[in-house]
């Protein structure tokens, strides 16, 4: 709690100084470094709240007594930045993605950008979809991927996203720095939603070519069980969204259920060479996969089958030696 409140006063302190030096007679270009320092470390997993915060200061602090130095029959021009992105006012989004140019200056920013794709106002969700690809070129593909790993693992919530809207993110995506980055992201990252995130990548095929690395490489358990099962079965599938769906209408009941894509993938490495390497992974997530794939192809795979199903059979998780031992019992039975 203490130190979501240094936090917030740092941000609170940086968006006065920002509004200052924009209203300053003395300055021409608007001071944000010490706004970038501020927003660079704060969780983009609430961004919700950080962008309200700024928008509620930014908009007091443009409206007191920093105008206040101002001649009266003066009329400043117009000056758009990045935090008019947060504005109350939607013709000002739609005129500030218009007038952005050059990179975003950190993850925060090009996040709040994206999120304009999910935006209430029509013509601003256009804006973001003709400017975003400009801007993702120019910005640091670090930032870039940092933004896209919160967006691609919550987009299923957004209610206003549309298809083309995806489809301009996949498109920034596809380029190979963007694609290589959000590889080493999956395969490092120690937390985060990165099983989900890999998923909602496989729309593309643009990580066809690194599965294999990361089922072996991968931090996280579950995404080098995820990826593995996407190689054995040679396709990866993603949750599209969610739809309503009636149980008991005469009780109002009901729940919404995934709606599931899927999409072949264009590699096809050796079943015994998956086997291998997945009944060896350190984690029983994956081991388990492995002696699933092993049941299935159990009448395909001749001596090397009672093998490995006599090294799950004695595997000290459960879950995996049922497995093994129910490969066991299906061969005896398939033997007799």
């Amino acid at each position: 709690m203490q130190q979501t409140q240094i936090m917030e006063d740092k941000v609170r302190s940086a968006v006065k100084d920002f509004a200052c030096s924009i209203n300053s007679e003395s300055k021409i270009v608007a001071d944000m470094s010490s706004l970038v320092e501020a927003t660079s470390q704060l969780p983009l997993s609430n961004l919700d709240y950080w962008e309200r915060l700024i928008r509620n200061e930014f908009s007091r602090c443009t409206d007191n007594s920093c105008q206040s130095t101002w001649k009266l029959w003066s009329k400043p021009r117009e000056l758009l930045t990045w935090l008019d992105l947060t504005s109350w006012d939607g013709y000002k989004r739609e005129k500030t993605l218009r007038a952005l140019s050059g990179a975003a200056p950190n993850a925060f920013f090009f996040l709040i950008a994206i999120r304009r794709l999910n935006d209430w106002v029509p013509q601003v969700r256009e804006a973001a979809r003709e400017k975003l690809p400009e801007i993702a070129i120019a910005t640091d593909p670090t930032h870039v991927v940092e933004a896209l790993c919160i967006t691609l693992s919550n987009w299923n919530s957004w209610g206003r996203i549309e298809e083309a809207d995806k489809n301009v993110l996949l498109h920034i995506i596809s380029r190979n720095e963007i694609a290589e980055a959000l590889k080493s992201k999956l395969i490092t990252a120690t937390a985060g939603p990165m099983t989900s995130l890999f998923s909602q990548l496989g729309r593309t095929s643009i990580l066809d070519n690194y599965i294999e690395e990361i089922s072996t490489r991968a931090i996280q358990p579950s995404l080098r069980a995820k990826a593995f099962r996407c190689l054995f079965e040679g396709r990866i599938v993603w949750i599209e969204g969610r739809k309503w769906e009636w149980t008991d209408i005469r009780y109002n009941e009901g729940r919404y259920k995934a709606v599931v894509s899927e999409r072949k993938i264009d590699v096809n490495p050796l079943f015994l060479k998956l086997l291998k390497q997945s009944s060896e992974d350190r984690s029983s997530i994956v081991r388990r996969v492995s002696a699933e794939f092993l049941i299935r192809e159990l009448g395909n795979m001749g001596d090397e089958s009672k093998t490995y199903a006599q090294k799950f059979a004695s595997d000290e998780s459960n879950p995996v030696s049922e497995r093994g031992r129910f490969a066991l019992r299906k061969l005896e039975c398939d033997f007799t």
